[in-house]
């Protein structure tokens, strides 16, 4: 319908680069600038120097060009972290044969998921809003949801569980990525070693935590949380799918 608002609002514009079919290949040499080769240097910046790291200005010095000249195929920053989301996650891969369980393909999502975000840091602070999504991120949450289809999940229930085991792969890459370069540049052991001798004198206020702290670091902790968090919610979706169903309510009279 003419005059009718886009469902995104001022998101048009992404909506309209994430979601155009891509040009048929040509011969001859690639074009200097594309919108291809934008978003392929913007990726670059970002996985080396960070989200804040990436302007316009910055990635047009990558080719000696000005910034105007990239406003012909991207009109701004915030269009370009919504391709540089799509194009950095990329396909899912395929989570498993037709007879492999639910479970298995749900882990094998989760775990695709972590790689993801340790190959691209940045993309923790780019998708923690509600925005709009392009057919590759799309493509993830389909191939969850897929992988709960046999379930007795219903819809709403599949929905949820995809977005509980999200939140604890985004939770645990988070910290994984971003606790060697915090503040002071602590690692993971250091805060722990460091909190231990904060609350040495005072182990009756924290007992179960100075107990924890001393407790040996087991090898590769962050990933045993990654594996413990995953596994976690995957029995708890396998308890709440094996309960018997409700009957169904009798109608009024």
């Amino acid at each position: 319908m003419a005059g009718k608002k886009p469902v995104f609002g001022d998101q048009a514009r992404s909506v309209e680069l994430l979601w155009k079919e891509a040009p048929r290949a040509r011969r001859g040499p690639k074009p200097t600038l594309s919108v291809e080769r934008i978003v392929e240097a913007a990726i670059a910046i970002a996985d080396e120097h960070g989200l804040a790291a990436v302007s316009m200005e910055r990635v047009a010095s990558e080719f000696h060009f000005t910034t105007m000249a990239l406003y012909r195929y991207v009109p701004g920053k915030a269009e370009l972290v919504d391709l540089m989301i799509d194009w950095g996650v990329g396909l899912p891969p395929v989570l498993g044969d037709e007879g492999d369980s639910w479970r298995t393909k749900l882990e094998r999502w989760a775990r695709a998921l972590w790689s993801v975000f340790h190959r691209h840091p940045w993309a923790l602070e780019a998708t923690h809003r509600l925005r709009v999504m392009g057919p590759c991120e799309l493509a993830w949450l389909e191939a969850g949801l897929s992988a709960l289809a046999t379930t007795r999940l219903t819809p709403a229930e599949q929905r949820t569980a995809c977005v509980v085991l999200l939140g604890h792969v985004r939770n645990t890459a988070q910290f994984s990525v971003t606790l060697p370069r915090g503040h002071g540049g602590l690692t993971n052991e250091q805060w722990g070693t460091a909190t231990r001798a904060l609350i040495q004198d005072r182990a009756e206020d924290y007992p179960r935590l100075l107990a924890v702290l001393s407790a040996p670091p087991s090898e590769g902790a962050q990933e045993d949380t990654l594996t413990f968090g995953i596994r976690s919610v995957l029995d708890g979706i396998e308890a709440r799918e094996a309960r018997p169903k409700a009957p169904p309510r009798a109608g009024r009279r």
